[in-house]
């Protein structure tokens, strides 16, 4: 592995973390959605179509936005995927929830996990930021313990705000008690990342747990880290 930089000159250290769920304390959403639709015998490319329609029928290009904040329930949304699926190919889901097949099986990375506890050991708030959709909660919540895990859990549904709008990232650094600079968002999503970034945050573009963890640690203790590095080059 390629050692990582030091952190910048300046750089100021991260006092709240906030990680994403989706494609970060979990496999990559392409994974699961690929797992989905072998289960329900139908092609991504046939359902990420579907679902393009519907979103773009909302006067969006985010697939989620839809049924997270919500602007729609998601049985609703469900029918207008299948009457596009129906229309174009002659066939349907025939769900009135993505919930069990979308979490069935649906591993949790433990190796993030793992971080978050050794970032909250080492003093920092750590909260979870998600655009979730309601009928999830208690789905997700199976996979982590929250009040092990987090200070605070902030979901789209349940403020009315959703990443990566400024008013969400202001919340959360409210609800930190810290200064935008000192926050960082850990997501997959580099729309989420640019929208923390617009807000003063310091962002980590999730692609990996490993990479990710030791990127964590430098943003937490930069100073030390910096000095540490120097003298293992010295």
């Amino acid at each position: 592995m390629t050692p990582l930089a030091p952190p910048a000159p300046g750089t100021v250290a991260v006092r709240a973390v906030w990680t994403d769920f989706g494609g970060v304390l979990t496999p990559p959403i392409s994974h699961t959605l690929a797992t989905f639709c072998a289960r329900k015998n139908i092609s991504v490319e046939r359902l990420g179509h579907a679902i393009g329609v519907v979103t773009a029928s909302f006067g969006t290009e985010d697939v989620m936005e839809p049924i997270d904040t919500p602007l729609v329930t998601e049985r609703e949304w469900l029918g207008m995927v299948d009457a596009v699926l129906t229309e174009e190919y002659g066939t349907a889901l025939g769900l009135t929830t993505l919930a069990d097949d979308w979490f069935d099986g649906r591993e949790t990375n433990h190796t993030w996990v793992g971080a978050l506890h050794e970032a909250r050991r080492a003093g920092a708030f750590v909260g979870l930021i998600s655009n979730m959709v309601p009928t999830w909660d208690a789905h997700w919540r199976r996979m982590v313990d929250p009040a092990e895990l987090f200070d605070d859990v902030l979901l789209s549904f349940e403020v009315g705000h959703r990443k990566p709008s400024a008013p969400m990232f202001a919340l959360a650094a409210e609800r930190a008690g810290v200064e935008p600079r000192h926050c960082l968002l850990v997501d997959d999503l580099a729309a989420n990342c640019e929208g923390a970034a617009a807000a003063g945050w310091q962002t980590l573009h999730f692609t990996g747990a490993a990479e990710a963890a030791d990127r964590l640690k430098a943003l937490l203790h930069p100073t030390t880290t910096a000095h540490t590095r120097t003298e293992e080059m010295a």
